[in-house]
């Protein structure tokens, strides 16, 4: 919202400081000429003015002077005394504008939109270039405000020929960051002439893979568009990419723990890495070097990165520990770009030189609310293990689901068997029910055909828990008038063991997992499952991240620099967040009949 306004206001900065001093027409009538009096005088003289349109087109001057010296409240109380139905049509649009970015400073876009939804605003084209200049700057803001990308876009197409200078840079670069957030099939067919252009530029950049693809892509699309706005002058994270592919990666370093605790979880993800790195040798490319290095014996950070530098390192993949993550994090700068295979604390920044990877339960925890809200739930509860983990996912799901217009009701810790059915009564007020039914029976005497009926309040369950826990709460549900109440759960409660009696268990729970788990066909996962038999089970999601990592390696600028595009991986969909963290989106599968359904993906 916040760079929205700030755009906002560099492509009105013009329109706003001179209104312009003639009518358009007879018929469109007279707008706000720039006052030289002040907010006081031209409402005095409203006030004394003989006929209602001169005195609305004054008390729309104070309104828009009090807008301009930035006295909001005042600008809008006055708006409000102005009857738009005395207003000729290029006033209301006028007045209609006003109150648009007086909505927007508000924080309220659907409320912009409304105001900008007035009949008048249908001769907005017959209208002097600053005026309609300003209504298309607001209006485009308000639908990006409001989630309508595609429709931002293309008002901010038909604005570009009113501006020039820096607004039209800004308003240029504003389009690309639009159309570049579009998924890939809202931008196929997608307007006409320019706005065409612009969305067959994106889906280039999206389709292409590698850095060098990308490249070719783009110039394809140049020599095919070459009067386009955005071939005459590409967008600037677009240059950004061509100084990317100018630099290849030749050699990493892969820092994994050979010994300890970890030592089993950095050889599933250095075999998946290395996987990886065999096949694009097979498929006739010419990867990076990869060299292995053994953080379970390393003395000294910096010994290590003088060593790696020697050797003619350019990229770190790793390392896995925590605590060494979390002591580069709290370095200013690091010699080589490192892409850490776990995260440092959340808040932590850390150096530019830094990106962060791993299967973060909060990532599952956005997708569960993310999953929900697209199926339109808006109320939930919340059942989490006790514990840090636990902790960890509720704070990530509560602060997603409540950041996006949704309610979480309330949460309980999973506890010991026993107190799970009384934990899950409290939670769906069965116990009130209950005393509701005793309550009558003893007014009326006698006994009382009463079942116990849960509250109705709740769309449904976001689930955190282990297979086993799983297989309590689910027939627990059932147990307790809740069993029709939709479940959406973490890839924890999935062990991929195939076991079908505890898939029954769990019937009707909906679960998001890595592509690697759900789907079998994948040819690198064939060959890693033929090396490693473990990597079918739970273990693979190690070897999907180990693949992706390599997958990640050389793409970490044109991720940073792309922020909106994505890498379809095996342990997700990824993208890079504003901290240089790597967020995953999973795929959606159900326990349906002993098997594990795969569910329609929703549009992200």
């Amino acid at each position: 919202m916040i760079a929205c306004l700030r755009l906002l206001s560099a492509l009105c900065l013009a329109a706003l400081l001179a209104a312009c001093a003639s009518s358009p027409s007879s018929s469109l009538g007279e707008l706000p000429r720039t006052p030289d009096a002040s907010i006081e005088q031209l409402l005095d003289q409203a006030a004394t003015s003989k006929t209602p349109e001169k005195a609305a087109l004054l008390r729309l001057s104070a309104a828009d002077l009090a807008y301009r010296q930035k006295d909001n409240v005042r600008a809008a109380r006055i708006l409000e005394q102005v009857q738009l139905d005395t207003l000729k049509p290029a006033q209301q649009v006028y007045a209609s504008t006003l109150a648009a970015e007086l909505a927007m400073i508000r924080n309220q876009p659907k409320a912009a939109l409304s105001a900008l939804g007035h009949p008048s605003l249908a001769r907005l084209n017959e209208l002097p270039a600053d005026l309609q200049a300003r209504t298309r700057s607001v209006r485009a803001a308000a639908l990006e405000a409001d989630g309508q990308i595609l429709a931002a876009a293309q008002e901010r197409v038909a604005l570009a020929p009113l501006l020039s200078g820096p607004a039209a840079s800004a308003n240029h670069e504003a389009i690309w960051s639009l159309v570049a957030a579009l998924p890939s099939e809202q931008l196929q067919g997608a307007g006409t002439d320019v706005m065409a252009g612009w969305t067959s530029l994106a889906l280039a950049v999206k389709s292409a893979g590698t850095l060098e693809q990308q490249q070719a892509a783009i110039e394809t699309w140049r020599s095919q568009h070459a009067d386009h706005p955005a071939a005459v002058q590409l967008p600037l994270p677009l240059i950004k990419l061509k100084e990317l592919a100018s630099q290849p990666l030749t050699k990493i370093a892969l820092l994994l723990p050979q010994e300890g605790p970890l030592a089993g979880v950095a050889r599933a993800l250095r075999d998946g890495f290395m996987a990886a790195h065999f096949q694009a040798q097979q498929a006739g490319q010419k990867p990076p070097q990869v060299q292995v290095f053994d953080s379970s014996r390393l003395t000294s950070l910096d010994d290590f990165y003088r060593q790696a530098q020697a050797a003619g390192v350019q990229l770190v993949v790793g390392p896995l520990e925590k605590p060494l993550v979390k002591q580069l994090a709290a370095r200013p700068q690091l010699p080589i770009t490192t892409l850490a295979l776990n995260y440092s604390d959340a808040g932590q920044s850390g150096p530019a030189q830094l990106f962060q990877f791993g299967l973060a339960a909060e990532d599952e925890a956005r997708e569960v609310s993310r999953r929900a809200r697209a199926d339109g739930m808006r109320r939930a509860v919340a059942l989490v293990p006790s514990g840090e983990w636990g902790d960890r996912v509720l704070k990530a799901f509560r602060q997603d689901w409540e950041a996006n217009g949704g309610t979480l009701i309330a949460a309980e810790h999973v506890a010991q068997p026993v107190a799970l059915a009384q934990q899950i009564a409290d939670l769906f007020q069965l116990r009130q029910s209950e005393g509701r039914a005793k309550s009558l029976q003893s007014t009326v005497g006698g006994n009382v055909a009463a079942q116990p009926s849960r509250r109705q309040d709740i769309d449904f369950i976001f689930l955190a828990a282990t297979p086993q826990q799983a297989q309590q709460i689910k027939p627990t549900l059932n147990f307790q008038y809740a069993g029709d109440v939709p479940v959406y759960a973490t890839s924890n409660v999935y062990s991929a063991s195939g076991d079908v009696n505890q898939y029954n268990d769990m019937t009707g729970i909906r679960f998001c997992e890595t592509p690697w788990l759900l789907d079998s066909g994948n040819s690198l996962r064939q060959q890693v499952v033929r090396q490693w038999p473990q990597a079918a089970g739970s273990l693979g999601r190690l070897y999907a991240m180990g693949v992706d990592a390599y997958s990640l390696a050389p793409r970490l600028g044109q991720l940073k620099t792309l922020p909106d595009n994505r890498i379809e991986g095996l342990s997700g969909s990824l993208s890079m967040n504003p901290n240089q963290r790597v967020e995953r989106q999973l795929p959606w599968a159900e326990f349906a009949g002993g098997q594990v359904k795969r569910l329609p993906d929703t549009p992200r």
